[in-house]
């Protein structure tokens, strides 16, 4: 096939698997929106808070209700509207799957504090208050407990347990649903909760700025909202391209967002750009450090190729895991991207296959039996600590902690001729010998792509894609391991250790992980069968560090010009399983546009940047002796 062919043949497939995905679901959404109005009343409700503000909350009453046939509650507190508005309109789905309005629960949706037709003032995270003086003291978690208090006494036909459950930043309002928990709480399911908006959710990774996807976003999510009202705020659409890197390279430095487009009206990004390091704003907004004595039970749920809140599932289960909770604590972990446990049925990600149906097998073994169980006396189902899915092998895993037991930390040594292995270099640093190293330039004005794609919205295609469009730069190092002679399974954390230096005062850093296939992979490609997967590197797992924030998240030092500094990074968790006759690739690179916003490379605010400050910088990564930079990762052996 011709390269013209192929470009021509892609948008057409992908058109008919669109259509074809369309007409397949139309059925059992229309059969389930059916099935709703059959079986469901509705009501709205205005529930009033302990300080007078009152929460719009819509309410689905199973029509079989009665004093002696009664309903556990399932609750969804969230920022995203409980749209529709109106007593006889009804969503089309409601629960976190169809099983529960099958089975019989009262499904219950609210908007937050100060978001669409609820009352009062909107803080995205709004920090917690552990000692409440007053009723005018509240938090996400007290106005969870004045809603459940309300339904408890209000709705007719439940049985005094309650359920939360929530994605992304409902998952963080179910994660604050479990702190200071009401007694009639017995079950929450943070699914991709936010869990730190600082350190390794949405708007920064490790201090690094995730530019697109928080402009994009924040656009409409931080937009004013004076009175109450059932319509949002479109986000930014006048991008006038199709290209996102064309368009934040013409924006310049950061501040020119604010100066051209949000005008200082958006209080959100006003926030984000006064905030740049990890201060107190950042520090009260993270629930972590206030996940003790959890009373319901709790599953945390996540994706492997989340492109948002892969680090609030990880943080939030291993924040109750450490203070020993009573209550049972398990985290799932699934192929998928953002929330797609939730819809779609799981059996792949672009040209990745898995096997299985893996959302519809959560949905129906996992989560409705955890909730069921709990919360209507189901029967006990025997669900492991972490049932976790290992990519690769495409297999579930049950274990009895996590990481699991038998996993052991190594380290791959990136090596002075480029290979890689858990192997260190041999050569031993001596007086006089100079360190190995590798080094690139790095032009903020040609910054490294974080996708071979044409697209002005991030999407979570980057995060599954083949990294060859990126091995293939002057500015990306790779290092690679020989062909595997057997299988290697990761499960757990995977971190970076860096020995580098800088000609400038400030760099970022990123790390990728990748499965690089063998030369005669099959083509068995889901999306396209055109596609080569003979060579495909496969992120399995990609982060970025600022250097300046390396000894500190609080106070950022400069970088000495010329001086070899230990950088390392938090790289979160993978299970992954590199088979036989593959290999393992690292690359490591100082951009990734407009994913990451630029780094000047030197050491300023960068929110307050201007273009003059941006500078090239030569980069070096060192390969020797006690200077060796390698990637850790957990070994199942």
């Amino acid at each position: 096939m011709s390269i013209f062919t192929h470009l021509l043949f892609r948008p057409i497939l992908f058109f008919f698997l669109i259509i074809s995905s369309t007409l397949y679901a139309q059925p059992r959404i229309n059969e389930d929106s059916i099935f709703i109005r059959k079986n469901y009343t509705k009501i709205e409700r205005q529930i009033p808070m302990r300080d007078g503000m009152k929460l719009f909350t819509s309410i689905y009453l199973p029509k079989k209700i009665s004093d002696k046939n009664t309903f556990p509650i399932m609750l969804n507190r969230t920022p995203y509207s409980v749209a529709p508005y109106g007593e006889k309109l009804f969503k089309t789905t409601i629960g976190p799957s169809m099983y529960f309005a099958r089975e019989g629960y009262i499904i219950v949706y609210q908007d937050v504090r100060g978001k669409y037709m609820s009352e009062g003032d909107f803080e995205a995270y709004r920090p917690y208050i552990a000692s409440k003086k007053s009723e005018k003291d509240i938090d996400e978690s007290s106005d969870t407990y004045d809603t459940i208090e309300w339904l408890i006494q209000n709705v007719k036909g439940n049985n005094g347990k309650v359920g939360t459950w929530g994605i992304s930043a409902p998952g963080y309002y179910t994660t604050m649903s479990a702190v200071d928990a009401h007694p009639a709480l017995k079950a929450a399911s943070p699914q991709a909760p936010v869990s730190d908006w600082f350190m390794g959710d949405d708007r920064h990774h490790n201090g690094a700025f995730f530019l697109m996807g928080s402009f994009s976003f924040i656009s409409s999510y931080g937009a004013p909202r004076p009175v109450p009202t059932s319509k949002g705020t479109p986000g930014f659409s006048g991008y006038g391209t199709p290209d996102s890197y064309t368009f934040y390279k013409n924006v310049g430095p950061i501040k020119n967002l604010n100066e051209r487009y949000l005008k200082g009206e958006n209080r959100i990004w006003n926030q984000l750009m006064e905030h740049e390091v990890y201060d107190e704003f950042w520090q009260a907004r993270t629930p972590v450090p206030h996940l003790k004595n959890i009373k319901p039970a709790v599953m945390v749920v996540g994706g492997w190729f989340d492109q948002e809140d892969l680090y609030g599932p990880l943080k939030a289960y291993g924040g109750i895991e450490a203070n020993k909770p009573k209550s049972p604590n398990l985290l799932v972990m699934g192929p998928w991207i953002h929330g797609g446990w939730s819809r779609g049925t799981g059996e792949s990600l672009g040209n990745i296959r898995f096997g299985a149906k893996t959302s519809l097998f959560y949905q129906k073994e996992i989560e409705f039996p955890f909730f069921n169980h709990y919360l209507k006396d189901g029967e006990a189902h025997a669900l492991p600590k972490a049932y976790i899915f290992e990519t690769g092998a495409n297999e579930w895993r049950k274990y009895d902690q996590w990481p699991p037991a038998n996993s052991v930390e190594k380290k791959l040594y990136l090596h002075p001729d480029g290979t890689l292995s858990f192997s260190p270099t041999m050569s031993i640093m001596q007086v006089g010998v100079k360190p190995s190293f590798h080094e690139y330039i790095s032009d903020p004005d040609k910054p490294v792509p974080y996708t071979s794609e044409i697209r002005i919205i991030r999407g979570s295609d980057f995060m599954y894609e083949d990294q060859r469009f990126a091995a293939t730069r002057p500015d990306v190092l790779v290092y690679q391991s020989e062909v595997l002679t057997e299988d290697i399974t990761i499960s757990g954390n995977v971190f970076a250790d860096l020995f580098v230096s800088t000609t400038g005062t400030d760099a970022d850093f990123v790390v990728k992980l990748i499965d690089v296939y063998p030369n005669d992979a099959p083509n068995d490609s889901p999306v396209n069968p055109a596609m080569k997967m003979g060579g495909f590197q496969l992120l399995v797992r990609g982060e970025v560090m600022r250097a300046k924030f390396r000894k500190s998240f609080s106070k950022p030092e400069p970088m000495v010009p010329d001086s070899i500094e230990n950088v390392k990074f938090d790289m979160q968790d993978a299970a992954h399983r590199f088979k036989k006759g593959h290999r393992i690739m690292v690359q490591v690179q100082s951009s990734w546009f407009p994913l990451v916003d630029r780094n000047p490379q030197k050491f300023v605010n960068i929110y307050k940047a201007s273009e003059e400050d941006f500078h090239t910088a030569t980069h070096r990564i060192y390969t020797s002796g006690s200077q060796s930079s390698y990637v850790g990762v957990r070994v199942v052996e």
